[in-house]
This record gives structure tokens, C-alpha cells and sequence, in this order.
């Protein structure tokens, strides 16, 4: 079975649920010139690769669970009813997790220029879960979604969403477990 990303459930709210994510290691890719339904297909051989060994080590990881996409740093972002993401120059970037307890430090380097190693600090996140086929329109429907949540419940929004598969792409659409993240402010 393929390890989850650890985290905390700190409360459930009736349209998503708020969790603390600990520091983790990620291996990440920026793809430039993609459809957002394209972008995890085109990074997952980068990143694929990098976990089965076209490193520096020829070190092979176990592959974890979700692959996280996002707009690229510095992407602009429509601001509609609430949020509507639009394709950005910037790309996207998609990342996979790596397992627990594995830092920086403790990683094989990447072999590849397309692929970066990044230590996501703790965070506290509004989750929304939801199942179904990987498009923009049922991202931009989630995301919708649960930036109204999350204003709804007043809490403050820090970044842009983000949105994470945790299925391979054989699985049938409707058992897939897509979520979408947002992080948030912590309350005082």
C-alpha cells in the first residue's frame, strides 16, 4: 500500500476539515506550457524517474501519496466569485511527496535539472475531499467551493490552493480521492 502524507485532523468543519501538515520534503517540477489536465501527466516522468532511481544515489523511494499541483510561484490568479484559477505563463508545478522522515539532507539529489528537492514547512490547511476525474473545471468547482467554506467560517486564507491526487491513473474516476488544499491562518 502506498504511505500516506501524515497529518492531523485539528477540527471538522461540515464542508472541509482543518489539518496540520508537519515539515515534509517534497520533489517537485515546473511545467511551462501545459493545459492544466496535461501538467501532472508531463511531470510525472520527471518525477517518476526521480524516485526510481535517477538520482545521484540510483537510490530508489517508495512512491507516497498525493501528487500535489499548484499555479507556479509568482502565476497571476483571476480573482472572481470567489477564485478562479487561469492558465499562467508561470506554469504549474507538481510535486510528489516523499516519504516521512526523509529531509533535504537525507534525499539522493536529483540527476535531472527538472527536478528540485523543497522542504515545505509545517502548516496548518483547510482540506475539501472529493472523487472524480482529474479536470480543470472539477478543480475550479472544488476550489470554489472551499475558498467559500473556508470564508464562510472566517478563517484567513494564505496562498493559492492547491490541488492533490492520491489514485494512478488506472483507477476508475469515480474511486478516486482528489482533494483540494488551501492553507490557512492560524487562530488566536
Amino acid at each position: 500500500m502506498t504511505e500516506q502524507q501524515l497529518y492531523e485532523v485539528v477540527r471538522a468543519e461540515p464542508d472541509f476539515e482543518l489539518r496540520r501538515y508537519p515539515e515534509h520534503v517534497v520533489a517537485e517540477t515546473l511545467i511551462r506550457d501545459a493545459e492544466f489536465e496535461d501538467a501532472g501527466s508531463r511531470a510525472f516522468r520527471y518525477l517518476f524517474g526521480y524516485i526510481s532511481g535517477d538520482n545521484t544515489a540510483r537510490q530508489s523511494i517508495e512512491m507516497t501519496a498525493p501528487v500535489v499541483q499548484s499555479p507556479a510561484r509568482g502565476s497571476r490568479i483571476a480573482m472572481t466569485a470567489p477564485a478562479v484559477q487561469e492558465q499562467s505563463p508561470d506554469g504549474f508545478v507538481v510535486a510528489f511527496v516523499l516519504p516521512a522522515g526523509m529531509t533535504e539532507a537525507t534525499a539522493p539529489a536529483p540527476s535531472r535539472p527538472e527536478v528540485t528537492l523543497r522542504t515545505v514547512h509545517e502548516k496548518l490547511s483547510a482540506v475539501l475531499r472529493f472523487s472524480g476525474r482529474w479536470t480543470e473545471s472539477s478543480w475550479q468547482k472544488h476550489r470554489k467551493d472551499l475558498l467559500a467554506a473556508v470564508n464562510e467560517a472566517g478563517l484567513t486564507v494564505l496562498g493559492e490552493p492547491r490541488f492533490a491526487r492520491f489514485d494512478p491513473p488506472y483507477t476508475p474516476w469515480f474511486l478516486r480521492r482528489n482533494e483540494v488544499l488551501v492553507d490557512v491562518a492560524e487562530s488566536s
